[in-house]
C-alpha cells in the first residue's frame, strides 16, 4: 500500500497534515518531524483507518 503525507497551508498560514496508507500510531512516528517544524499542534483527528489498524493489531497480539 502506497503511503502518503499530504500538507495543506491555507491562506491564513494555518497548515494540515495528513497522512495516509500507514496502520496505527505509524502516521504519528512518520508526520512528527513535520509538526515539530510547523509549530505547535492545535487539533488531531484521527481516522477509522487508525482505529481499525490499531484494533487489529491488538487482536492479532493476544493471539500469539
Amino acid at each position: 500500500m502506497t503511503r502518503i503525507i499530504e500538507i495543506t497551508v491555507a491562506p491564513d498560514g494555518q497548515t494540515r497534515v495528513e497522512t495516509r496508507g500507514f496502520s496505527g500510531a505509524g502516521c504519528r512516528e512518520a508526520s512528527r518531524f513535520l509538526e515539530s517544524a510547523l509549530g505547535k499542534r492545535s487539533e488531531e483527528q484521527l481516522t477509522a483507518e487508525y482505529h481499525q489498524q490499531a484494533g487489529q493489531q491488538q487482536t492479532n497480539q493476544q493471539r500469539s
